[in-house]
């Protein structure tokens, strides 16, 4: 009988990160500056109700194309690439949703 478990992630992803090297590191440094860049604008927009500069075509072609590197980072096992795509997928819904309701 085959063993399923609750983790999105296999049970050998999650060992293999448990002794990360430079270079996993090196991808959630860069995962962490790159998502983190999104958060000044999804709170400017949230404060300031104002969506009028913001382009709806970028945001939603920008969330396809991070979901699809988030469905390659699940296939790969990547951490850096998950973690990254998963947090900007719901920062740029966030804004693409703001768009939509204060238009």
């Amino acid at each position: 009988m085959k063993r399923r478990y609750l983790s999105p992630l296999p049970v050998y992803a999650v060992v293999k990160y448990r002794n990360m090297d430079s270079v996993e590191i090196l991808g959630l440094i860069a995962a962490t500056l790159t998502t983190a860049a999104f958060v000044p604008q999804v709170y400017k927009t949230w404060k300031n109700k104002s969506v009028e500069d913001i382009s709806l075509t970028m945001y939603t072609i920008l969330l396809i194309g991070v979901l699809l590197w988030l469905v390659y980072g699940v296939n790969i096992n990547s951490l850096p690439v998950i973690l990254a795509n998963g947090i900007t997928s719901a920062l740029l819904i966030l804004m693409v949703l703001m768009k939509l309701k204060y238009k």
